[in-house]
């Protein structure tokens, strides 16, 4: 394998990971979700724990980290009597095809970009782990798609799956519980809006200010809702080491490839961003 600049790999990451994520904001997703029976928040909940099987609220409320657990348990496991994991697994990779196809043009879904971008994915995917990684593997097992940009989709899911896994375990390691993780992602500016988390993954106002205090108390954030000196090192460090948890696919495609991916995938999402992939307000600290 060969070592990458610093950060290459983060950087692939976040280029490929909206083509992905955007499909839980997409319309399409809600209308055909919904059209199965998974309504409100079951559709988001159902379509991405779907490859895991039937499962639990808890293996749900386990993988997913930061939703509340009653929150998960007012759909899981109730929604797989309306929607089978396999009927969420078709509808979703459908509204991926529809969605990509709306955001970046049937030139581009066509284009010899596309089918270059998702070959590179795919081979950076090879080199992914399942051990202690449940949702990427739960994800590894599903077929690739033939579809050029629904292969890049796929291999875009895995490695975002891969990477969200391993962070997963360095946010126990740190002793941060799921809300409290969400508060210091927001405080940093890189999660969703406090207002958007708090809708969808079910937390209170109450609950928010809580979590604030605890961090306060370790002296990770400070008075006036911000981190502190530590509290955005804690966050810094928590990257870096999710880097280091996530640095093999990125190796085994090797410099170059990286480089093109990340070229490749920053001028997909800059499309899909300008399309708008994602509500106006769902970034920030607002």
């Amino acid at each position: 394998m060969t070592s990458l600049p610093e950060r290459a790999g983060r950087r692939c990451h976040n280029v490929l990971n909206p083509l992905h994520s955007s499909v839980y904001f997409a319309p399409e997703f809600t209308e055909e979700l919904g059209r199965l029976g998974a309504k409100n928040g079951a559709a988001y909940l159902a379509g991405r724990a779907a490859p895991l099987g039937r499962v639990s609220a808890g293996t749900v409320t386990a993988t997913f980290y930061n939703f509340k657990h009653e929150l998960v348990a007012q759909h899981i496991p109730a929604v797989w009597d309306v929607v089978s994991p396999e009927a969420a697994i078709a509808a979703r990779l459908a509204v991926a095809d529809r969605m990509l196809r709306r955001l970046l043009g049937v030139e581009a879904v066509a284009a010899q970009e596309m089918t270059e971008a998702a070959t590179l994915a795919l081979r950076a995917a090879e080199a992914c782990s399942r051990f202690a990684r449940p949702l990427y593997a739960a994800h590894a097992d599903l077929a690739v798609p033939q579809e050029p940009h629904l292969a890049l989709w796929h291999a875009a899911t895995l490695l975002r799956e891969h990477r969200g896994d391993g962070h997963l375990t360095l946010l126990v390691n740190a002793e941060l519980d799921g809300l409290e993780a969400l508060v210091t992602h927001a405080a940093s500016g890189h999660g969703l809006s406090p207002a958007w988390t708090r809708k969808t993954r079910g937390w209170s106002d109450e609950e928010w200010a809580a979590a604030q205090e605890r961090l306060r108390e370790r002296g990770l954030m400070a008075a006036d809702g911000e981190l502190t000196q530590a509290g955005a090192e804690l966050r810094k460090e928590l990257e870096h080491e999710t880097d280091r948890l996530d640095r093999a696919p990125y190796e085994h495609l090797g410099t170059a490839g990286v480089e093109r991916l990340t070229e490749l995938g920053t001028a997909f999402t800059t499309a899909a961003l300008a399309a708008g992939a994602f509500p106006a307000d769902l970034f920030g600290k607002g």
